[in-house]
């Protein structure tokens, strides 16, 4: 999907570059089609408040309304063929969504692959080929090829590989469980009975959009953020000094919590036992 950069009437507009959206699907109009209504729901924000009231994740507010779409990532419907009725777009993450229609009338949304369009079908379960979209068995999917939406747990429904141009390599399978190369580098082993959707995620091109003004992070739902070394000492550990100063001190957070090269991962998680390299390339030490 190309990028649309803009003629320059305006400073910002200079920098702009936004995605052309040819792949969604138009309505009789010739407008993007609109989502499917049994599949939505109202989605309630916060501000990045909990349920006292205070701020727990600062930098929220604001932005354009949204709607969650109800995305199926357990593809439980077993041999039973979909038909794809519509690419649509979602504000809640990078990648499209696909409006699936099965035989029996029912309908879903998955996210969708890279290559799929409108009219192609679908499959999930064992005896479904190697094909963009379908969901299958580790087991049952070529050694090299690209996945996403993976199980981490049989039955669990997928939880990795799920943004835009996201792919994973399946790179061996053993009997019992299989191994893959994450995106991040990181290569860990995953039961052979778990499912991924074969194929590459698609919306390759998302990375490639530049905001090009404040503006647009807002519609976002991102608010600005004053920077630490800005403050004065009472309101954050890098704050004051005379004149212009970059902290003295580690980089942390305004409790006092470093914030770089500080390992915040559990030392004894039960998943560890499945990591094979890190994501630096490094192999990953048993404690």
């Amino acid at each position: 999907m190309p990028i649309r950069s803009y003629n320059p009437t305006t400073p910002s507009m200079r920098y702009i570059k936004r995605l052309t959206f040819e792949e969604l699907t138009k309505d009789e109009k010739g407008k993007r089609k609109r989502p499917e209504r049994s599949l939505l729901k109202a989605k309630k924000r916060s501000g990045g408040r909990n349920s006292d009231g205070r701020v727990t994740m600062r930098g929220r507010g604001g932005g354009a309304k949204r709607k969650l779409r109800n995305v199926d990532f357990r593809r439980n419907k077993h041999g039973i063929v979909a038909t794809v009725l519509a690419i649509e777009y979602d504000p809640g993450r990078s990648a499209r969504l696909a409006l699936l229609k099965y035989t029996d009338g029912e309908k879903r949304y998955i996210v969708a692959p890279a290559g799929l369009k409108e009219g192609d079908t679908v499959q999930c379960g064992p005896q479904a080929p190697p094909r963009p979209g379908n969901w299958l068995p580790l087991n049952k999917i070529p050694v090299g090829s690209a996945i996403h939406n993976l199980e981490l747990a049989p039955g669990k429904g997928g939880q990795l590989v799920r943004s835009a141009g996201a792919s994973a390599s399946l790179m061996s399978c053993d009997g019992t469980h299989a191994q893959i190369k994450l995106p991040s580098g990181e290569i860990r082993r995953v039961s052979e009975k778990c499912y991924a959707v074969f194929g590459q995620v698609g919306n390759v091109d998302h990375e490639k959009q530049v905001l090009g003004k404040a503006g647009n992070t807002r519609h976002r739902g991102r608010r600005p953020i004053t920077r630490a070394v800005a403050k004065n000492p009472h309101d954050h550990p890098m704050g004051g000094g005379e004149a212009k100063t970059s902290g003295g001190g580690h980089p942390s957070t305004p409790w006092g919590k470093p914030t770089k090269g500080f390992k915040t991962r559990q030392r004894k998680k039960y998943s560890n036992k499945f990591i094979l390299v890190r994501r630096d390339g490094r192999p990953f030490k048993r404690k």
